[in-house]
């Protein structure tokens, strides 16, 4: 944030930033989603005949991107004079973050044709976009390819892609035996991929053996012992539950707050969990109460499962409605223009009730919601996501 302050100083002073200058502010807004802060610097870049070289549209491409806008990167991408390698590795990574893995592959294939070579970064970039829609093969193929075809030895963040793509996909033991037969040892990242995966498609013993890998190599991280805690509610062994939570009580660990950031008529506006701390509070969770009861009307049923607590079945379905992204959703319901997107960045994953609610608020209010969790983007609009429910 103290980047956009120093932004906004530029505006108005009469320094004028030079391209190194302009690089890390564009930087700063595709981190912060700060769209409005990035148009600005695009437009500065066109009103003061900037070139256009490798690395100023390469840090616009990336910002466009993380900021939601994938039409105005590719319309940016299509206009560069020269593209190298950074370049595509930009772009490809934005279809990637916004699910588009089939175009991703097809930049991929026609990067190749320009007589590009591929680096480690393009590898990353396009198996995470076969992971993100499924493409196991696809994405199998060009990890071989780092070897046969590249005469490359795959890096560790090359086998963190596969085992991704694998896991997402439900080819958890496979995933497992992968990371098992790494030339390397596997890091956090390797083993938190496994036990996602293990979550999500129920493979107790898996996730059991990831846990204890993770307790020994971050045993202060508190999401490995979140998602663990989850697998098991969902399954209501609450008494494995409550050893979990114990266990990070022993520990001293705190679960990561949940945070979103929503940008509003050009400014950031920041969200926890249960937040109260906004000026606009009351009008907020006034507007909370609203759209649950029209959430009601649409015959939405709040799912339970990732509330990590065993508290009563009534308290568990209020939990979710005070997430950060509701919270903001709210906000921007009652401070934006209701023609505009809105548009969040949140810290952690997006929970499967959130993802439906928001399906549904996407019809009901007949408003475009991109949200950018963790691991990708989801755009909602009219009752359905750009994921497909695959994230």
């Amino acid at each position: 944030m103290e980047a956009l302050h120093f932004f906004n100083e530029t505006q108005n002073s009469l320094v004028k930033p030079n391209e190194v200058t302009l690089v890390a502010l564009i930087g700063a807004c595709a981190n912060l989603g700060a769209l409005s802060h990035g148009i600005w610097a695009h437009f500065y870049v066109l009103k003061y005949s900037i070139k256009l070289n490798y690395y100023v549209g390469t840090a616009l491409i990336d910002m466009f991107s993380k900021c939601g806008c994938l039409g105005l990167a590719y319309q940016l991408f299509d206009q560069l004079p020269e593209r190298d390698i950074l370049c595509y590795n930009a772009m490809i990574g934005g279809f990637a973050i916004h699910g588009y893995g089939y175009r991703a592959l097809k930049l991929y294939e026609q990067m190749k044709f320009q007589g590009l070579v591929p680096d480690d970064v393009t590898f990353i970039v396009t198996m995470c976009a076969c992971s993100h829609v499924g493409l196991v093969d696809e994405g199998c193929k060009i990890f071989e390819s780092i070897n046969e075809d590249y005469g490359k030895e795959p890096k560790l963040e090359h086998y963190g892609c596969l085992i991704d793509l694998l896991g997402r996909a439900g080819r958890v033991q496979e995933a497992e035996e992968k990371l098992r037969e790494m030339p390397m040892k596997p890091n956090a990242i390797l083993w938190r991929s496994l036990l996602g995966a293990a979550r999500v498609y129920g493979h107790l013993e898996v996730g059991e053996v990831a846990l204890k890998q993770l307790l020994e190599l971050e045993p202060e991280t508190s999401g490995n012992y979140v998602l663990l805690s989850n697998m098991y509610a969902s399954i209501d062994r609450w008494e494995d539950v409550k050893k979990v939570r114990k266990l990070m009580k022993d520990h001293g660990i705190n679960k990561m707050p949940g945070s979103s950031l929503v940008e509003v008529n050009g400014a950031m506006h920041e969200f926890l969990i249960g937040d109260r701390t906004h000026p606009w509070t009351r009008e907020i969770h006034l507007k909370l109460e609203e759209v649950g009861r029209r959430l009601q009307q649409y015959g939405h049923k709040p799912r339970t499962k990732e509330v990590l607590f065993d508290i009563d079945e009534e308290e568990k379905e209020d939990a979710p409605t005070y997430h950060s992204e509701r919270l903001a959703i709210a906000f921007a319901l009652i401070a934006s223009d209701s023609t505009a997107p809105i548009r969040i960045i949140k810290n952690l994953r997006v929970c499967s009730d959130c993802h439906e609610s928001t399906k549904l608020i996407s019809v009901i209010y007949g408003r475009e919601i991109i949200v950018r969790d963790r691991n990708r983007f989801h755009h909602f609009k009219s009752g359905t996501c750009s994921c497909l429910d695959y994230w």
